[in-house]
């Protein structure tokens, strides 16, 4: 993982994440065939654009004040492989891709809050790490109710 000499630097790689996902989602949504599912990748964007959102206040007013809590892990982006090219994407393989980047983002913010002596950032990237899991697992359950289920 790069090497951080100042809060500032973290925040902006943080940032620069959360710009990268926005993009992510956002072309996926482009690539829908489906309108509820381009929907669905849309608001992720917006999600992932609120974090960004919250990490330049942070960083521009100092402010540390998110809670961290528990969320639940069905573990189903452990076992699935994405295949195919985003262009002709199925489905399901766009949830399980949405799942994987979900979950790096997740391990990135804990990896964040691991590195970090700043007690209050500690808090951010945990809580961070939070949301992200949380996004996770809303693509793992639409993956268990639409493509397990049919399956």
């Amino acid at each position: 993982m790069k090497t951080f000499n100042s809060v500032d630097e973290i925040l902006d790689f943080a940032m620069q994440s959360e710009q990268e996902a926005v993009d992510f989602y956002n072309g996926l949504a482009e690539k829908m065939k489906n309108e509820e599912m381009k929907q669905v990748f849309l608001q992720f964007a917006r999600e992932e654009v609120g974090h960004k959102a919250r990490l330049r206040k942070i960083k521009e007013e100092g402010l540390f004040d998110m809670d961290v809590e528990k969320v639940r892990d069905l573990k189903i982006a452990d076992y699935v492989v994405q295949s195919g090219d985003a262009g002709d994407m199925e489905y399901s393989d766009a949830l399980v891709l949405a799942m994987k980047k979900e979950k790096a983002a997740f391990k990135l913010y804990t990896k964040l809050s691991e590195r970090t002596n700043h007690p209050e950032l500690r808090k951010v990237f945990q809580a961070l790490a939070v949301e992200e899991s949380k996004h996770k697992l809303r693509f793992e359950l639409e993956y268990d109710d639409h493509v397990m289920r049919e399956n």
